[in-house]
């Protein structure tokens, strides 16, 4: 058939399917898009049940029908604004809400505040593109919203790109562009989208599929914004106005997922350049005052909410990652953490959340925070689904070896000889655990507050799963944890090993000060940053200082006047920027030439980044360096002491908090959950279950009235909709098949993944 002939009936099929008809299949009635699996897909597709281009247009319904907004602003008075509209997205512009929230239902004793005037939530046009508006200032989630706008670009013809926008994007066959189009778009528009590719294979392969070579064979995925696609806007989320907003060449894992047979599908939103990496301080200050949570947003696309929960956040900055693949907007996801940026969102919105070794996955082509940190993960509704994604980015020549990401040359000796699917544990088999030792992190499982109660009472529930799958459990010791008689202590902890590790490698860690110039670490008797203390800790001579433990060395080190910070984001950004080569945005003066940013505080801190200077005496790429090579000696001395093979905890202790509500206090306390990025070890995280009581923070006035702080909830409140949380696992670097075993082992014993009820099937999917 002809390719405008082809891309015709597609836009007819999908039209049916919008007015609530199904489209034919070669046998209808078996095949479900709903929480399907690669397997069941290529079988269905075998079968002859549906084919590629179907599949396609039912995540196209869905995203219709569920990829709206679902934030409302912030105003003075809560009166409704005037009706705006975002972008185009699977075929239909999006209507934002006219809804407001009043300022005195989201915080108390608003009558009595003194402080900096508010940036108030307002629609305002994009600066990528004035026909489009988005909401700027504070915003809040709106109950029951019926959208978790979690894409921020659908791979679209007319609606992928706004450079090339609308009649500039048509089909090669409909003749020469408008004399008006920019001159990229004609080499652009030669580029199928989703809907296309998906009719290409149909043509090609028909039932005949070749997993063996394409094990992504018409997967719809989407990836985070930070990732470079060449058909598609690719911005990293902000509102940047390039001179061509579509990459000139796909990210590494964008490129080997389309030639694994994927479709290149979405966008999936973010907090915009993965949160930014905060406000380096400078000259700029805010001139108006933000208040709440934000969750991940973009200035692009948005805000995106939980599924499970619309006025809650995702998590971020991978938050739409999540989202997405929750709500079953498309089947698998690829997200990227610095910090907790994977690991967040896959137990806020409940999906399996893989995140290999440092290096496993290409970084190249990818807008970072912190190059030593940066990686992506994987994010999909089950363990299986993720170990076949994870072996699609292994070339057949080069492995997991990208000549654009310098990290990548470390798995030449760490990563498997074998495909990571053959690490799954086959279905039915008895203790499929046997033979195992599991540590369980006891300082990562410490109630700061009782909002730690819900996941870690959930999660030591879930000890007993691994128990019964033929695991042997040991537990570190923390004096904040109470001791568990049932489980036999290790014989050596993580203080232990730090007490040996850290005098030698990092002593600098002995003379950190608190905020009013006092020691942090004591210990009765020492003087901590002595040569005579620090050699005696080290042979296990002289106590340990308690407060120095797994939690506080993956947390900051305290702001002093040596810390010489700065260099991360500011020499990512320039570097992507230089390597893209835009006409327009080349470098940090001209990107905030060329955007706007969605709140105050934000334009400040964009601002601060681009003047800030970088120092190339930095000191927090080496301390990162050290810790990473420090901790992981400690960690793998813990688990080869002990003979444990795979550490157990929650990825996270808290439930997500509302967007622009109070967030967790003292969020400093849990620290210790970015181990993982800081590390750049493996990571599996798996659905273990739903929390149906919380303790909302809340918002309260200063003595002074000039801001509002947050104090941590005491009283449980039941909730209408209950919230997913995750367990996870992990071990030393290229451990990812050991990881895979368990973690597969314990999901089908479980099968905690559900749904989320809010969005079931819409009228004609299959």
């Amino acid at each position: 058939m002809h390719a405008r002939k082809l891309v015709q009936t597609a836009v007819l099929t999908l039209t049916a399917m919008w007015a609530g008809a199904t489209p034919a299949a070669g046998t209808p009635g078996k095949f479900h898009l709903e929480e399907t699996s690669i397997e069941q897909l290529h079988a269905a597709l075998r079968a002859g049940e549906t084919t590629c281009t179907q599949v396609v247009q039912a995540y196209v319904a869905r995203a219709k029908a569920y990829n709206g907004f679902c934030t409302q602003p912030v105003t003075a008075d809560g009166k409704p604004i005037a009706q705006a509209y975002g972008p185009q997205r699977g075929g239909s512009v999006v209507k934002f809400p006219t809804q407001t929230k009043a300022i005195n239902k989201l915080v108390p004793d608003f009558d009595r505040y003194k402080g900096k005037a508010l940036d108030y939530g307002h629609m305002q046009p994009t600066l990528s593109d004035p026909s489009v508006q988005q909401q700027f200032g504070i915003v809040a989630g709106i109950p029951n919203a019926g959208g978790i706008n979690g894409l921020d670009t659908l791979n679209i013809r007319g609606e992928r790109s706004v450079t090339c926008k609308g009649k500039f994007d048509a089909h090669p066959s409909t003749g020469p562009l408008p004399a008006d189009a920019p001159a990229p778009c004609e080499a652009f528009r030669k580029l199928p989208d989703a809907l296309e590719r998906a009719a290409e294979l149909d043509k090609l392969f028909g039932k005949n599929i070749d997993t063996a070579s394409m094990p992504l064979y018409c997967v719809p995925m989407s990836f985070k914004a930070v990732y470079d696609a060449k058909d598609m806007r690719s911005t990293g989320g902000a509102d940047a106005k390039y001179a061509m907003d579509a990459a000139p060449e796909d990210s590494t894992l964008v490129a080997r997922m389309r030639k694994a047979g994927a479709i290149i599908y979405a966008h999936a939103l973010n907090s915009e350049y993965n949160g930014g990496s905060g406000d380096p301080g400078g000259d700029a200050k805010p001139k108006l005052a933000s208040i709440g949570t934000g969750g991940a947003r973009e200035t692009w696309g948005g805000t995106t909410c939980n599924p499970y929960d619309t006025e809650r956040e995702t998590g971020g900055s991978s938050g739409g990652s999540g989202t997405s693949v929750a709500a079953n907007l498309v089947m698998c996801s690829i997200c990227e953490t610095t910090g907790g940026s994977c690991r967040n969102p896959g137990t806020h919105n409940g999906v399996v959340n893989i995140v290999p070794t440092k290096g496993i996955i290409s970084y190249g082509g990818g807008i970072g925070a912190n190059p030593y940190q940066d990686r992506p993960g994987i994010n999909c509704k089950s363990v299986a689904d993720a170990a076949v994604v994870l072996d699609a980015f292994r070339d057949p020549k080069t492995g997991f070896f990208d000549a654009r990401d310098p990290y990548t040359a470390l798995p030449r000796v760490i990563a498997s000889k074998t495909p990571y699917t053959a690490a799954l544990t086959p279905a039915g088999k008895s203790k499929p655990l046997a033979g195992m030792r599991i540590g369980v992190v006891r300082e990562l499982m410490v109630k700061h507050a009782p909002s730690d109660g819900p996941i870690i009472d959930g999660i030591n529930r879930e000890l007993k799963v691994l128990q019964a799958l033929g695991a042997e459990l040991v537990e570190t010791v923390d004096p904040q944890y109470p001791d568990d008689p049932s489980i036999p202590n290790v014989t050596f902890g993580f203080q232990d090993a730090m007490a040996e590790v850290l005098p030698f490698h990092m002593p600098e860690i002995l003379s950190w000060k608190k905020a009013d110039g006092t020691p942090e670490f004591g210990v009765p008797g020492y003087d901590v940053t002595s040569r005579a203390y620090l050699v005696a800790a080290s042979a296990h001579k002289a106590p340990w200082p308690a407060n120095l433990n797994l939690r506080r060395i993956m947390g900051n080190p305290p702001d002093t006047d040596d810390t010489i910070s700065g260099y991360t984001f500011a020499f990512q950004m320039e570097q992507y920027l230089a390597l893209r080569g835009d006409a327009t945005i080349k470098d940090w003066k001209t990107l905030n030439q060329n955007a706007q940013y969605f709140t105050a505080a934000k334009t400040a801190a964009m601002t601060n980044w681009g003047n800030k200077e970088m120092d190339s005496r930095t000191y927090d790429t080496t301390y990162t360096m050290k810790r990473r090579d420090s901790m992981r000696m400690v960690m793998m001395k813990v688990l080869e002491q002990n003979k444990i093979d795979v550490f157990v905890n929650p990825p996270l202790s808290t439930l997500p908090a509302k967007i622009g509500g109070a967030a967790e206090p003292n969020r400093e306390l849990r620290a210790g959950f970015g181990y993982g990025a800081r590390l750049g070890i493996p990571e599996a995280h798996v659905p273990a279950g739903f929390a149906d009581t919380i303790y909302e923070p809340s918002f309260v006035l200063s003595k002074d009235g000039m801001q509002y702080e947050t104090v941590a909830g005491t009283k449980p409140t039941v909730l209408k909709s209950p919230l997913p949380y995750n367990i996870a696992f992990w071990a030393g670097p290229g451990e990812e098949a050991t990881l895979l075993k368990v973690a597969s082992a314990y999901e089908a014993a479980t099968h905690h993944r559900k749904p989320p009820p809010a969005f079931p099937p819409v009228a004609g999917e299959p």
